[in-house]
């Protein structure tokens, strides 16, 4: 017969993670590439606050006496064809993209939360409207619904953000949706109507802050989709315009005519796309089986 220690098992089930950093670092073991996500993106997210002070150079300055210089002690990435160095618009970069990506994010989940929680909420008619324009918006591939968006509004920061918001909001929608008609038929809510509370506030106290969960699974998961779709537009050329700098207009500017020659503008910049969209996937797959029960082993 084989002895158990239930102390160790139970520490390994985290019986004795109470406490907040306790509660993290036994989140960390469980979810070593959830954590590893987390790390990246964190990295991400300094390099953009401080990146006036973590970039060498202006990435906008131009010389033309270092045009396409190799990587070196003084460009650790080298140079552009203009001089520009590599590394400081790749840390600048980073604040286009996480700007996109977070501001996008926000922007459709906001208004997909409204939509999908009055649709849930009222259901009837209000829910038949808005379910076939969903249906529309959704027709339509996020990358390809953004390209006409951006068409329409013209290349700018604002207009990129918008553009990549309005095809989130079908998808968060129907999510937020789905649990407010699994919550309204709850007994809490019939006991919030027995006692006189008003339609609203029994909306937005006691069925919005239990979707909240899949909301928090939802946009992360979308981060890592916005980022991608920002590198995909400005690449096509119709993202962020010159003279920022985007991961996508780099990676547009160097792939056709200096793959050979100057391979560091398309690898560089290729990574810097690789690991925030990789970071945020990773991340949103630990959120989601640390907050949803079901996925939980």
């Amino acid at each position: 017969m084989a002895a158990i220690d239930y102390d160790v098992e139970l520490r390994r089930a985290g019986a004795y993670a109470t406490g907040g950093w306790r509660r993290v670092l036994y989140l960390a073991q469980r979810h070593v590439l959830g954590a590893a996500g987390l790390v990246i993106m964190t990295v991400f997210v300094f390099t953009a606050i401080f990146a006036d002070f973590i970039a060498r150079y202006d990435p906008l300055s131009i010389d033309s006496a270092r045009a396409l210089a190799r990587p070196s002690l003084a460009h650790w990435m080298g140079t552009d064809s203009f001089g520009r160095d590599v590394f400081s618009r790749i840390i600048h970069g980073a604040r286009i993209s996480l700007a996109v990506g977070i501001g996008s994010t926000a922007l459709g989940g906001t208004i997909g939360v409204i939509v999908g929680l009055t649709s849930g909420y009222l259901s009837g008619w209000v829910d038949l409207v808005f379910q076939r324009v969903s249906d529309v918006l959704q027709a339509l591939p996020l990358l390809v619904l953004a390209l006409v968006m951006t068409a329409a509004l013209g290349p700018s920061l604002p207009n990129v953000i918008i553009a990549i918001a309005i095809p989130l909001i079908p998808t968060v929608a129907r999510v937020i949706r789905a649990n407010t008609l699994a919550l309204r038929e709850l007994p809490f809510i019939e006991a919030a109507k027995s006692i006189g509370m008003s339609e609203v506030r029994i909306a937005l106290r006691h069925v919005l802050p239990n979707t909240l969960a899949p909301l928090i699974v939802l946009a992360t998961a979308q981060l890592g989709s916005t980022i991608l779709t920002e590198a995909s537009l400005s690449f096509l050329g119709l993202g962020i315009p010159e003279p920022y700098p985007s991961w996508g207009r780099m990676l547009s500017e160097s792939a056709a005519e200096y793959v050979r020659t100057a391979p560091w503008l398309v690898i560089f910049p290729g990574i810097a796309i690789s690991l925030a969209v990789f970071g945020a996937n990773l991340f949103g797959d630990a959120l989601r089986d640390i907050l949803d029960p079901r996925q939980r082993g």
